[in-house]
């Protein structure tokens, strides 16, 4: 399944370089993602945060308030894979269990 990467940003420079750094990271890891800018304020406000930029990954907020670097966001995109796995792993060989 492909992750889910969100940039909450009103335009501004350091929205549009966490955007831009979030294509480079993927990029250079050689993955691809469905990522969306949500530039509308009446949207960002339901997700209930206050500063931006914001980046979401799988609808978890990773960082906001700053510009997040490609080598951070490269960490988190190999953490949150690490994570989802082993979250999809079923207690049992039979999934109907569970």
């Amino acid at each position: 399944m492909s992750k889910q990467i969100k940039v909450l940003g009103t335009g501004c420079p350091n929205c549009k370089t966490t955007y831009n750094n979030v294509l480079e990271a993927l990029k250079q890891l050689g993955m691809e993602a469905n990522v969306t800018k949500i530039e509308d304020i009446e949207e960002m406000m339901k997700y209930n945060v206050l500063t931006t930029p914001v980046l979401m990954i799988d609808n978890v907020v990773k960082v906001k308030g700053r510009i997040a670097q490609i080598d951070e966001i490269k960490e988190l995109l190999k953490n949150t894979n690490d994570v989802s796995e082993e979250n999809n792993s079923s207690c049992c060989s039979d999934s109907s269990c569970c």
